[in-house]
């Protein structure tokens, strides 16, 4: 089992940029995929990144496609979602995810997932 704990969350106006954090402990980090999901009020949970064990692998919900971007430091033990020109339909609790998975394979589906943080807010103001 893995322990993630996201932050960098907050209020911030259309436009903006975040940098979000997902620090994990546990199980090898190297070992894990890293994916991230986000769920507005009133709506399911989503998909919106994932990466693969090596960063060579990521893949983006259309949405935040040019806009969004994942990666991984595997030394710190550490993902990241570095988000820019924030829009009010951002806002949303995102959450960070991880899976052990085998060589490059990078899961989309939420079931797929075995660990999650607690989440953390974020607001995108008009």
């Amino acid at each position: 089992q893995v322990q993630l704990v996201e932050s960098g969350g907050g209020l911030v106006q259309a436009g903006d940029s975040l940098r979000l954090s997902c620090a994990a402990s546990g199980r090898a980090f190297s070992r894990l995929a890293m994916g991230w999901f986000r769920q507005a009020p009133g709506k399911e949970r989503e998909f919106v990144a994932t990466i693969g064990r090596s960063s060579s692998s990521t893949y983006y919900a259309d949405a935040v496609k040019g806009r969004f971007t994942i990666s991984r430091d595997n030394d710190k033990k550490m993902s990241f979602l570095q988000m820019t020109n924030l829009k009010p339909e951002d806002t949303a609790v995102y959450y960070c995810a991880a899976k052990s998975v085998i060589l490059s394979y990078t899961p989309l589906r939420l079931d797929e997932y075995s660990d999650w943080g607690q989440g953390t807010q974020v607001t995108v103001s008009s």
